[in-house]
């Protein structure tokens, strides 16, 4: 009989064992979880004063200011796109201070200078899939800026039977805006509007004599659908020959066209023929 009575206390044994260990346990735990919320609590009041501070005024202001600062600081910056990997050799500030003047067909005194040359991104062992860009930073703005002009006047420039293009280096945020004012090209030919887009990323249209310039691309696109909203309107609306004058167009009879004073230049004789 005492048998089994020692098997239950065996049994027993390991379960008194756990739950002693998490009474021992639960302060450790209690105490862990109310420093947890002591921090969150410290937290939430160091962060209160910037609750709703994103899209503030003051805040966007300063975004602005930082991302036209960053885009100063690029003023000097060339992108350049479509030179194969490894065609600049070891030295990559010789290569294009001899290539750029005979891809651009200018002559520049005095010569390219550059404070830095970057190619962007990790090197392709294999050699395939685009080519890397290379941001050539120069000493001098205006050799930058004679640059810019050649290509935007040349178009894609060639190298060989290489297709190579120059562009401005713009911040992240400058770049995006540009797109976006880029993607909404096919809306501004379809409503018959002339635009430009002026660095670093403002658009300016025309439209019936009326110019005006944007910054934002959702103002331009909102401005658009407004004006795609009223032209609907005027085709809807637009009136023919027959509702201004209120006379039917007989075919074959030419004197039935109204005369601009609104009157009908039918021929009394020919009435009712």
């Amino acid at each position: 009989m005492g048998e089994p009575s020692t098997r239950a206390g065996d049994a027993r044994s390991p379960l008194r064992d756990r739950g002693e260990r998490r009474m021992r346990l639960r302060p450790a735990a209690r105490w862990k979880a109310a420093a947890s919320s002591r921090r969150v609590a410290r937290t939430r009041r160091s962060a209160s004063p910037y609750r709703g501070l994103w899209g503030n005024q003051e805040l966007l202001h300063l975004r602005s200011k930082l991302t036209d600062l960053e885009d100063r600081s690029r003023r000097n910056n060339i992108r350049l796109l479509g030179f194969p990997e490894g065609i600049e050799g070891a030295d990559i500030l010789s290569y294009l201070r001899d290539t750029l003047p005979k891809l651009t067909d200018t002559t520049f005194d005095p010569p390219l200078e550059f404070q830095r040359v970057q190619i962007l991104g990790p090197k392709r062992q294999d050699g395939k899939g685009r080519p890397r860009p290379i941001i050539a930073c120069m000493l001098r703005h205006g050799q930058a800026h004679q640059l810019l002009q050649t290509a935007r006047m040349q178009g894609p420039l060639r190298l060989g039977t290489l297709e190579i293009r120059l562009s401005a280096d713009f911040s992240k945020e400058t770049a995006e805006r540009r797109r976006a004012f880029l993607s909404l090209r096919p809306r501004l030919h379809h409503l018959d509007v002339k635009f430009g887009l002026f660095e670093p990323a403002r658009m300016w249209i025309t439209k019936n004599g009326e110019s005006r310039t944007f910054y934002d691309p959702e103002d331009l696109r909102t401005f658009l659908e407004g004006l795609h909203d009223q032209t609907q309107s005027m085709e809807t609306t637009a009136q023919t020959p027959q509702d201004i004058w209120g006379l039917p167009l007989v075919a074959g009879h030419p004197e039935t066209a109204p005369d601009p004073d609104g009157r009908s230049t039918i021929d009394p004789q020919t009435r009712g023929r």
